[in-house]
């Protein structure tokens, strides 16, 4: 079959034949319809200290169909439709007692979704309901970072909320911020680019960055933030949500930024803010969005802009690197 690798040191990502999966005896294999393109996947192969590393698999944000099963599996069958949970457990750490896979480091991956076919444990497999389609499918791991993270913000009805960001994540956050009872959402990015989606997935107003925009926000939403939810990942965004977060405000590290991002503590003691980073996800997450994603109040496929085959995979990373107008690019093995 065709899958994507990695050969690491910030090399070009290539297309190469390797030998069809095999399912072991708590296994399943699907035939991949779907793959998104994440941020990471780019961040994580410019050959930078954060690295894939040389000859890794990729693709987390993916979906299929059944096609082999092993001899210990129930309650799967050949021919279901599955989204895949990329992260696996041990089941015996502390990460795992958190129920977070992804800080688990025994547990192994999944990440294997840049491919004709992929394997993974069936514990894994996330079964779809017959109303999402494959694409649904793809979008329930990015779906599950920004739930987790509006989650864990212990946001409550009527809560102030800006995010920060046009990208997945901070769409998603606007999305679930909407869904979780948030009062007001503005969302805030550098350009108009994204204003139309932000507004689709649930958000009041949507500020440009500008030297008013502190006053603007407070306006738009009545109050300085309660939660900010910082979606971007580049330096200065930190100190961007310490400067508009209210008093005992919260501030949502979701941009997963692999640079030093510098805070001056006093700015954010004098408002006694409360600063948390999270990344991933839990088992709940995904089974939630699974039953649910039909029945928000907007489409989450809305913010798929374009689709490519597995053979274009290697110039699709070096068109997201650069310009572009694409909010979430998939691949169709």
């Amino acid at each position: 079959m065709k899958a994507a690798i990695y050969p690491g040191h910030g090399k070009p990502v290539f297309i190469a034949d390797v030998p069809d999966p095999e399912p072991g005896p708590d296994d399943v294999v699907i035939k991949v319809a779907r793959c998104g393109v994440c941020g990471t996947d780019l961040s994580m192969t410019k050959g930078e200290a954060w690295d894939y590393g040389a000859g890794s698999r990729l693709g987390h944000e993916y979906a299929g169909e059944i096609t082999a099963i092993g001899k210990n599996v129930a309650g799967l069958r050949i021919g279901e439709k599955i989204a895949a949970v990329p992260s696996l457990s041990c089941g015996h750490c502390e990460a795992c007692a958190h129920g977070n896979p992804v800080l688990c480091r025994n547990g192994g991956s999944a990440m294997a979704g840049f491919a004709e076919y992929a394997r993974l444990p069936a514990s894994a497999a996330i079964k779809l309901p017959a109303t999402l389609s494959f694409a649904d499918g793809a979008l329930i791991e990015p779906l599950a970072v920004s739930l987790y993270g509006v989650r864990q913000s212990g946001i409550q009805p009527g809560d102030r909320v800006l995010v920060l960001g046009g990208g997945t994540v901070a769409l998603y956050a606007i999305y679930w911020a909407r869904r979780l009872g948030a009062g007001r959402i503005v969302a805030m990015s550098r350009s108009a680019r994204r204003k139309d989606l932000s507004l689709r997935m649930g958000a009041d107003a949507f500020i440009p960055y500008s030297d008013g925009e502190i006053g603007e926000v407070k306006e738009a939403l009545g109050g300085a933030p309660h939660i900010v939810y910082e979606c971007v990942g580049s330096e200065g965004m930190l100190s961007k949500a310490v400067m508009h977060a209210g008093l005992y405000g919260k501030i949502i590290s979701l941009g997963f930024c692999t640079h030093a991002d510098p805070v001056m503590p006093a700015m954010a003691a004098y408002k006694c803010v409360t600063i948390q980073f999270l990344v991933g996800y839990t088992m709940r997450d995904f089974l939630y969005i699974a039953e649910q994603m039909d029945k928000g109040h907007t489409d989450p496929k809305a913010i798929i802009t374009g689709e490519a085959p597995l053979a274009d995979l290697p110039a699709v990373f070096e068109k997201l690197r650069g310009p572009n107008n694409e909010t979430k690019m998939h691949i169709r093995p």
